[in-house]
């Protein structure tokens, strides 16, 4: 069973256990505190609260915030008022509700029938900030979170500047792998390059709570950066740790500190968050041919607003950069010999510019099959493949079983010695896990393939391989507000059409 499951039930006996003498010690009967929905209808007479608190309990994830503060107000009915203990009754319930419940020292004051208590305006501050920093908090872990895009990688989908709301529970929540953490921050302390805004004393297990559905083909995710469990704190996730190992060498990369500055480690939770297109799911096969992408052998489906690079010729009349503007071109454009341009496009700017009178073809940007990039996945001299043709490559899928050998190990190398948490040794021709000759692998956990909407601007799992499903953080849902960064406000750098419009 997960080391989680069994500290969380635990610890939830442990808490029914102190709230079974709690009732007890308010006059009720204790095994009402077991009697599900009915224990909350009890729990509120007894610290003296309405019963419309009761439709909060029935809201998911709003219900735990819920339940601390009906946590706060038992400590209160045994007088417990300072700051000190109620933030122990709500950081460990699991202790302090049982030792209340039992302690011969501790005993239940009506709360309706205690005077009031006069904070100074000082704690009045505290209490608040302390709370509202738990409530957003939970919301943030459990329910629903705010992003922005730094990158082009998904134009036209979502924009630079674009903030947006990223669901929760779409997928599941997950449980924070370093709970220790400064609030509202990811993994550095403002104000500071490198400084952790993170402790990592505890630092507990993978466990996802159930989400409202599984990933689906071109759902929009965020997920924590593959590659970004090692990084230099130069360079941070902008370039691949291990494209710098490639490209130059473990002794560089690790000695040269003006360049490169310390190599770093990162728990999956404090990796960058990305945002991609999800094109395949566990079990699905994917090949790019001539940058169409086909998933089991179809082409995709509703795969959002895409862009790639082409080559424009002109009849030697330019066009205006205005006109650019006005189709939403927004990638560098590169003037090349003979009145010709190489610049990104969507299929709706194409159609436009194809009605220019000086504009006389528009080609696309594709590199042919064979020609191998040395920075595509899974960088193997015996896989000659780059962004535009890629593959065959299939998804791992958890508990699926597949042969493996020196043929396909550089394909899965990475999900079993660090994904998986395996010793992946090779000698002499030969594939050792865990210490045993091994031809095959039972994979733990689902994969998933991710790809930008910028095609040609977007450094995706033709990168860096598979997503693991620990990796996985949420699903965009709604953008809120799109700004231009290349814009002032006067010159209209809200983009109005932009704003409040559902991610698809």
């Amino acid at each position: 069973m997960n080391l989680y499951l069994i500290v969380t039930i635990i610890f939830f006996i442990l808490s029914i256990i102190g709230m079974y003498g709690i009732f007890e010690k308010a006059g009720e009967k204790g095994w009402k505190i077991l009697v599900p929905f009915y224990n909350w209808y009890i729990w509120l007479g007894i610290i003296r609260k309405p019963l419309w608190w009761y439709i909060f309990l029935l809201v998911p994830f709003i219900n735990v915030f819920v339940i601390l503060l009906m946590i706060v107000e038992v400590l209160k009915s045994f007088k417990k008022h300072g700051l000190l203990d109620q933030a122990l009754g709500v950081l460990f319930p699991f202790f302090y509700l049982p030792y209340l419940a039992f302690s011969p020292k501790e005993h239940y004051f009506d709360p309706s029938k205690q005077p009031p208590v006069h904070k100074s305006a000082v704690r009045e501050w505290v209490d608040a900030i302390i709370f509202a920093v738990i409530a957003a908090s939970i919301i943030r872990i459990f329910l629903i979170e705010a992003y922005t895009i730094p990158t082009s990688s998904m134009e036209k989908t979502l924009l630079v500047g674009d903030y947006l709301f990223v669901s929760k529970v779409s997928f599941g929540p997950k449980v924070p792998n370093t709970p220790l953490a400064f609030p509202f921050v990811h993994h550095t302390l403002p104000f500071t390059e490198s400084s952790k805004s993170y402790l990592e004393w505890i630092k507990l297990p993978y466990y996802r709570f159930p989400g409202m559905a599984d990933i689906k083909n071109m759902d929009v995710v965020v997920f924590n950066y593959p590659d970004g469990d090692t990084l230099s704190t130069k360079l941070q996730s902008n370039v691949s740790y291990y494209l710098l190992l490639r490209r130059y060498g473990r002794d560089v990369v690790w000695n040269d500190k003006q360049n490169f500055g310390d190599i770093i480690a990162r728990p999956v939770d404090k990796r960058e968050n990305f945002i991609k297109r999800c094109i395949g799911i566990p079990g699905d096969t994917i090949r790019i041919v001539d940058r169409v992408v086909y998933v089991n052998g179809k082409p995709e489906q509703n795969p959002g607003k895409r862009q790639f690079k082409y080559r424009m010729k002109t009849n030697g009349n330019p066009i205006n950069k205005k006109n650019f503007e006005k189709l939403d071109i927004t990638e560098e454009i590169t003037p090349l010999p003979d009145d010709t341009y190489e610049l990104t496009l969507s299929d709706e700017a194409i159609g436009k510019l194809k009605q220019y009178s000086n504009v006389i073809s528009i080609e696309p940007v594709i590199i042919p099959k064979g020609i191998a990039e040395p920075n595509i996945f899974p960088f193997d001299t015996n896989y000659p493949w780059n962004v535009d043709n890629f593959g065959p490559v299939w998804v791992p899928k958890k508990g699926v079983t597949i042969p493996i050998n020196m043929q396909n190990i550089c394909f899965y190398k990475r999900i079993i010695g660090v994904f998986e948490n395996n010793k992946l040794e090779i000698t002499d021709g030969k594939i050792f896990i865990n210490g045993k000759e091994s031809n095959e692998y039972t994979f733990q956990m689902n994969y998933y393939w991710m790809m930008g909407d910028n095609r040609h601007n977007s450094a995706d799992s033709r990168y860096w391989g598979f997503v693991p499903d620990d990796h996985v953080v949420g699903k965009a849902v709604f953008v809120w507000l799109s700004l231009d960064p290349n814009k002032t406000l006067l010159d209209g750098k809200i983009r109005w059409s932009k704003l409040l419009r559902i991610v698809k």
